[in-house]
């Protein structure tokens, strides 16, 4: 039987509880494609998992590979599949169950979306479920239009910079909050305004907006009450804001979780394709130093995303 290297975790803790093991290469069910994976995406919600902090993922449930998004070569696809065959270039975010810290990975047909020409597997990794999050956040949820102006809380992470670029392409007024060493970045990303949380308050700066996109949550949260119009909107990736000041604000408001989505990651591929839109790569780490890619992004200020290249 086949084998191949995959990074499991099969209990919490520091990053030292990821191991590199060698297991069965992965079959595909009848709607499902099995990826050569090429390079795979580290997000903070690895590092959450890893270290217990994620309440979905409980240690029974354990052991897991982790990592939702990855970028590479249809090796095998399921009876039922239509839209790919061996050899297609693809990414995608992965379903739950499904791991992307593998050299082989499974995906459902309707997870993964030909991968944008203009990128290499490193750069197409970076993208899938940060993207998906990003897009689902401001035009799923917030229904962000041409002409509206959005307040996006940390623009410089890896959701945050596909944010300000999706908001920008969409004909929207951008203004980010980010550190002063992001000053530059956020401008570059195309911000029409940016604010240093750390030495400025947001709402003393900013001219009331119609959507606050939220990915910092805590006190910045709480202050984004005084910034958003009447009946606009405020909407979370990490905690749903207070009802009762929702009401009070006329402001509508939601907290979220991205879900796979082929149909959006054909859309944000054609931004990417046109020249509009581009993932930035802070860092890559061979899949054997996994843990340090952890440590890494838990640890260090990370501007865009970190990625494990898993082909020599």
């Amino acid at each position: 039987m086949a084998t191949m290297n995959a990074v499991y975790i099969h209990k919490f803790g520091s990053p030292d509880v990821l191991t590199v093991e060698n297991v069965s290469m992965p079959e595909p069910a009848e709607d499902e494609i099995v990826i050569k994976v090429e390079a795979a995406s580290v997000n903070p919600v690895d590092y959450k998992i890893r270290s217990g902090k994620y309440p979905s993922v409980r240690e029974d449930q354990l052991p897991k590979v982790l990592g939702r998004d990855v970028a590479g070569i249809v090796q095998a696809v399921g009876a039922g599949v239509s839209k790919f065959r061996a050899g297609d270039a693809v990414y995608a975010m992965l379903g739950r169950e499904s791991g992307g810290y593998a050299e082989f990975a499974v995906a459902k047909e309707d997870e993964a979306a030909p991968m944008p020409s203009k990128l290499d597997f490193v750069d197409a990794a970076a993208v899938p479920l940060a993207a998906l999050t990003a897009w689902q956040g401001l035009f799923d949820e917030g229904d962000l239009k041409s002409g509206q102006r959005v307040l996006i809380h940390g623009g410089a992470g890896g959701v945050g910079h596909f944010a300000v670029q999706f908001a920008k392409a969409k004909g929207a007024w951008v203004a980010t909050t980010v550190s002063s060493e992001d000053i530059e970045f956020a401008r570059d990303l195309g911000a029409d305004q940016v604010i240093d949380y750390k030495t400025q308050k947001f709402e003393n700066e900013l001219e009331p907006v119609d959507l606050v996109y939220d990915l910092i949550a805590g006190e910045t949260q709480d202050r984004s009450w005084k910034v958003v119009k009447d009946g606009g909107a405020i909407i979370s990736t990490l905690k749903e804001p207070d009802q009762a000041k929702a009401k009070e604000h006329n402001v509508r408001v939601a907290h979220y979780m991205a879900e796979p989505n082929a149909d959006e990651l054909e859309e944000i591929t054609r931004l990417i394709d046109a020249g509009k839109v581009k993932p930035v790569v802070e860092a890559t780490f061979p899949l054997a130093q996994a843990a340090k890619a952890h440590e890494h992004m838990e640890h260090d200020h990370i501007q865009g995303k970190v990625v494990l290249k898993i082909a020599a």
